[in-house]
């Protein structure tokens, strides 16, 4: 297994530009089943996606279609986005959209090395969120190192996604495989926390 890296690639103004990378054994056609299932990813993701709806289905092709989530990172601001697929060329690559509290565009690129898969996400946005973009000079390195918490979260918990849905497939223990990792700051404490950080 690699070990995840996201690098900071350039970041002006209000804009942000991400490179996540995640090394998991499986092949490139399960982990794109996962990835690409939007709906399933409060289950398997909790810690970043907290509600996930599908407003539109993709077309045959697997582009098009409109998605709602409710999303939060290590930090108790939560953001709200919508996205669509634009191009696909699955399983290997697609990119998505997105508009809402930020606006841009991901890419995710899946290849296989051996029994791994290199999964790699380019994310190029725009944060329209008032707490990001009038605190982006400041609060900048807050923001970069909540995007990088999300992304490793997020690699452990595919890898821990791959490991149920192979138990699953094969008869074997589902409920042997721990539970993904959970969000930070329970509700309970976010009116004390959004003083200083903003509404939702």
């Amino acid at each position: 297994m690699g070990e995840h890296a996201c690098g900071e690639i350039s970041t002006v103004g209000s804009e942000y530009h991400f490179v996540s990378r995640w090394q998991v054994e499986g092949t490139v056609e399960e982990v794109a089943a996962i990835l690409r299932d939007a709906a399933s990813l409060p289950r398997w993701w909790p810690a970043v996606y907290l509600d996930v709806r599908v407003r539109r289905p993709t077309k045959p092709d697997g582009t098009g279609g409109v998605v709602s989530l409710l999303t939060k990172g290590w930090l108790p601001y939560r953001l709200r986005w919508h996205f669509t697929v634009i191009e696909s060329r699955a399983p290997h690559t697609w990119t998505i959209a997105a508009w809402g509290d930020f606006v841009g565009r991901g890419t995710w690129t899946l290849s296989q090395t051996g029994p791994d898969v290199d999964v790699v996400y380019a994310w190029r946005f725009r944060a329209d969120k008032p707490l990001l973009r009038h605190g982006s000079r400041l609060l900048r390195p807050v923001f970069s190192a909540n995007h990088r918490w999300a992304m490793a979260v997020g690699e452990t918990s595919l890898r821990l996604e791959l490991r149920r849905c192979r138990a699953a497939l094969n008869g074997g223990p589902v409920e042997a495989v721990p539970p993904p990792p959970g969000p930070t700051f329970p509700d309970s404490l976010r009116p004390h926390l959004r003083r200083w950080l903003g509404r939702r």
